[in-house]
């Protein structure tokens, strides 16, 4: 059984005394950076100038400097950027400020996993995942709760990196919800695994291949949206609620059968069999140099990919029928608003 670590676990006094650099104001970014702040940690944010980011974080009563100066300035640098970004801020603004005794923390594997960040051998390398968007770190901290987290650690120049991520944890909320421990490289390999065969590429597809179906087969688009689309939220919070089996305790009958007779029709062998090969292109490093190769040359095939999704009749009709529906923009709008409105 896997141990789940809590506030109880997490020694303070092992941040009380570091002065923290966040490093972006994204999703995370000005989640870790506001919890932080509320926690009594001593943090500054770094950003890009020119940054559309520099006076929304001003204006949440943060300190915000250059990402070299706050490099420099701190003795934990924590890397919120995109990961495609990572490497060539790390090689210009961060590297030349690091000292013996300080720590690089990341909240995703990506570019440790992949060699594209190595720090020096006395500098503590550490991680802390948050299971959830920044939105959600900032809104449960808030509301007294916290987001699930993950930590790592890849290198222990110090000795108490481990001590260091859980009490980060802990500062942004995570220990309230729990903390598991993981590897840089499983936390990377599995969430990339996720994000492109469930989560977002296998989901997306689903969606977008039954939606066709339905309407090559006559139906109308606006009924097909509902069935395909609409409906899901439903599914995934019963899911996220009790389970696979508690979703299916409360659909009906018929879609209960529906499900356990057709399931394995849809996601059958040779979708299994494929699966496999995107978990060996993850593994192998080929998705990442693919992902960095299309993102440093312009990402022409990833723009163009993006636009024929944008240009798609399932978001025609979906943008028609959410305009029917207020509530459901209500409910976007409540979330920028503590998210800060960053993607």
């Amino acid at each position: 059984m896997v141990t789940v670590l809590y506030e109880k676990d997490a020694d303070n006094s092992k941040i009380a005394d570091r002065k923290v650099a966040i490093l972006g104001y994204g999703s995370q970014g000005h989640a870790h950076a506001l919890n932080l702040k509320e926690s009594g940690v001593d943090v500054r944010v770094g950003l890009r100038d020119g940054s559309a980011s520099v006076a929304k974080a001003a204006e949440a009563g943060l300190s915000v400097m250059s990402i070299a100066k706050a490099a420099a300035e701190a003795d934990v640098i924590v890397m919120l950027l995109p990961d495609t970004e990572q490497a060539d801020i790390y090689d210009a603004h961060v590297a030349p400020y690091l000292n013996s005794g300080d720590a690089l923390l990341f909240a995703h594997g990506f570019n440790v996993r992949f060699d594209l960040i190595t720090a020096p051998a006395q500098v503590d390398v550490a991680m802390v995942a948050p299971k959830g968007p920044g939105h959600l770190v900032r809104r449960t901290y808030l509301e007294g709760g916290g987001v699930p987290c993950l930590i790592a650690v890849n290198q222990d120049a110090s000795g108490n990196a481990r001590d260091l991520a859980l009490a980060y944890a802990d500062a942004i909320g995570g220990t309230r919800a729990g903390v598991i421990e993981t590897t840089f490289a499983e936390e990377c390999e599995t969430d990339l695994f996720g994000e492109q065969v469930v989560l977002c590429g296998g989901l997306t597809s689903l969606v977008t291949a039954a939606f066709e179906t339905l309407c090559e087969a006559g139906y109308q688009p606006e009924v097909a949206y509902f069935e395909c689309l609409h409906e899901l939220k439903l599914i995934v919070d019963l899911m996220y609620e009790e389970g696979i089996g508690g979703m299916r305790y409360s659909i009906s009958d018929t879609a209960e059968y529906g499900d356990l007779s057709r399931g394995d029709r849809i996601i059958n062998a040779d979708t299994r069999a494929e699966m496999k090969k995107i978990l060996a292109e993850i593994q192998s490093g080929a998705f990442a140099t693919e992902w960095m190769n299309e993102s440093r040359g312009g990402r022409a095939n990833f723009l163009a990919m993006e636009a024929d999704g944008q240009t798609h009749l399932i978001e025609q009709v979906g943008a028609k029928l959410r305009s029917m529906m207020p509530w459901i923009a209500e409910g976007r709008q409540s979330v920028q608003a503590v998210s800060g409105g960053q993607s």
